[in-house]
């Protein structure tokens, strides 16, 4: 089994603005023991040629991505070779996914943020190949508990990703996956379900310090995390067990 984290994001990112280099992501995912790392920044996709040689050294395998703003909704794009760039609709998504066999996963899709899933999920679920189960929760507040039953209905697979914005991210949810190591069998393992999630909950002062890194950071228009700013209250509910998600 390898150890995938699949939303990371770098100072190389045009619009969200990360302290933390590529190389230092690589160099720190190799101290905890990663296999595999994704490389998603905002509507760009990185060229890894020049850092793949260096992970490599490290035991990494990395895995070409965008986190690509689509009809105003963030889609994780991986391991497409080419056009993710082109791709502004839901339609242009289709033809893209129908040309190449690639992967195409819905990050922090019920979160409550104005650039999160949501609606969208369901219309276009055929689009979708697995579901992120996201670090960001605690005990008492989990908006990821929906992302699951949805995906349980529609029989796709959950990963686990840390969104990793700042480098204290890393490492509380994760995915194992079943495969060998290179991009193309680990994203085909993850179409076809031979994925776990190990996953914790982030103590209070975790989740504040990490969220109060990002907000105080300055992080640039358009993220997900500048999404969370406004009233939310209508869109959150409490489930039997007292924990906080999306109705």
């Amino acid at each position: 089994m390898l150890k995938v984290e699949l939303h990371t994001h770098t100072a190389d990112d045009p619009v969200d603005r990360i302290p933390h280099t590529t190389l230092e992501l690589i160099d720190r995912a190799a101290a905890l023991g990663y296999d595999a790392l994704a490389i998603t920044l905002h509507e760009q996709q990185l060229d890894l040629g020049r850092f793949a040689p260096y992970a490599a050294d490290r035991g990494l395998v990395l895995i070409p991505g965008v986190e690509r703003t689509i009809e105003g909704r963030h889609v994780l794009l991986l391991n497409f070779k080419r056009g993710t760039e082109d791709v502004r609709t839901f339609s242009d998504l289709a033809r893209l996914k129908s040309s190449q066999r690639a992967l195409v996963i819905a990050p922090h899709p019920f979160f409550p943020g104005s650039v999160c899933l949501r609606d969208d999920l369901e219309r276009h679920a055929n689009l979708f190949d697995a579901v992120e189960r996201n670090a960001m929760f605690t005990r008492g507040v989990d908006f990821n508990r929906r992302a699951e039953r949805w995906a349980a209905r529609h029989g796709k697979p959950v990963v686990g990703n840390c969104d990793v914005h700042r480098l204290r991210q890393l490492g509380t949810t994760y995915s194992l996956v079943d495969a060998t190591r290179n991009a193309d069998a680990i994203c085909e393992a993850i179409a076809e379900g031979r994925v776990r999630v190990e996953s914790r909950p982030l103590a209070w002062t975790e989740a504040a310090r990490v969220m109060s890194g990002m907000w105080f950071g300055s992080i640039g228009a358009g993220s997900m995390e500048d999404g969370f700013k406004g009233n939310i209250g209508p869109m959150i509910d409490v489930d039997d067990r007292g924990v906080l998600e999306m109705p």
